[in-house]
């Protein structure tokens, strides 16, 4: 059983941090909230995303795992106002869910759970270096690189206090440093990776949204984001494997 209200921006907010990854996941649903864990068809990207209970108007669950197809969602979004109150119910077989706005009704068929791929199980990782910035100024930087390259090497200075961001094309660069006055040094160690800006640009456009990102870094390492949304009843984590080439 499913049955809540839930405030336009804040659901909006929420399918476009899995958008950024993935057309598809299978949305966990009890008591407490919503939650999700999903993986790139490539394999190289990982989001999750929790979704307290209390960011909702209103909300009552019972636990269940259903199907949702993102990509339908994005799109019957974009009919939905900013301000408008969603509202969702879940039939009594699980097999549809009713979203309604405004004089809108739609009834949507959900995805079956065993043609989706399983929760992915988060690496168990080593990232020393872990930085703080806000999320304009990250969007910015990921944009900045865009220009010049296809890909972004993000490293951590710890003698300088300085964090970097680097990229290089066939005859342009882009360096961009960032020290104590733009960013917060949770923990200060060495780390430099370098990463596709093909799956950054969609995480930077969600990303750029959040007051402040944390950002963990090692070396040669995947690099992880994690931010909060809906007023911090909700959490969106990234996962980015980095780009490795010969020498």
């Amino acid at each position: 059983m499913l049955k809540a209200t839930i405030d336009a921006d804040i659901f909006r907010e929420s399918i476009d941090s899995v958008s950024a990854l993935v057309g598809e996941c299978r949305l966990h649903v009890n008591e407490n909230g919503i939650k999700t864990r999903a993986v790139d068809t490539s394999n190289v990207a990982m989001v999750s995303l929790e979704l307290d209970a209390d960011a909702f108007q209103s909300y009552s669950a019972t636990e269940q795992e259903i199907g949702l197809d993102i990509a339908k969602m994005k799109n019957i979004l974009g009919m939905v106002g900013k301000s408008d109150p969603i509202d969702l119910e879940l039939d009594a077989e699980g097999k549809k869910l009713s979203i309604s706005f405004r004089s809108y009704r739609y009834s949507i068929s959900l995805l079956d759970t065993k043609t989706i791929r399983k929760d992915p199980n988060p690496p168990n990782l080593n990232l020393p270096a872990v930085v703080t910035i806000t999320g304009d100024a990250l969007n910015n930087a990921i944009k900045a690189a865009g220009v010049v390259s296809d890909k972004i090497a993000l490293m951590v200075d710890p003698e300088r206090s300085v964090f970097a961001m680097v990229a290089e094309g066939d005859s342009d660069n882009i360096r961009l440093e960032l020290g104590q006055d733009e960013v917060t040094f949770v923990e200060l160690a060495e780390a430099r990776s370098l990463f596709s800006l093909d799956y950054l640009k969609d995480m930077g456009k969600v990303m750029g949204r959040a007051s402040s990102v944390d950002i963990r870094l090692g070396i040669d390492h995947p690099v992880q984001f994690a931010f909060t949304i809906a007023s911090d009843k909700g959490r969106v984590g990234y996962l980015l494997a980095p780009r490795i080439e010969a020498d």
